[in-house]
């Protein structure tokens, strides 16, 4: 979900947006990528330079999908502290 998030609206190079999605390591994003990419969601465009470019960006497809992410990422920022106080009590029961 980061991802697309951090890929929404605008190209990005993968160590952009290796700053952008916080925690993540280089390999779970080059991965991510991959799969976006294969799945028709992330569209790959490298520039013959050296060394080369390589950006990121989201397809027609990708871009639909953003907006239900967004809006979940949303909910999930406004219920964080619920979640997180439900998940403390929960763990303290155990």
């Amino acid at each position: 979900m980061q991802v697309v998030i951090a890929l929404r609206g605008h190209p990005r190079r993968f160590n952009d947006m290796k700053r952008r999605v916080e925690g993540i390591s280089q390999q779970m994003l080059a991965r991510t990528l991959k799969t976006l990419e294969r799945d028709g969601m992330v569209e790959r465009d490298v520039r013959a330079t050296t060394p080369p470019q390589v950006e990121y960006s989201l397809t027609a497809l990708g871009q639909s999908l953003s907006e239900p992410v967004r809006t979940l990422a949303d909910w999930a920022r406004v219920h964080f502290e619920t979640i997180h106080g439900n998940r403390q009590r929960y763990d303290g029961e155990r």
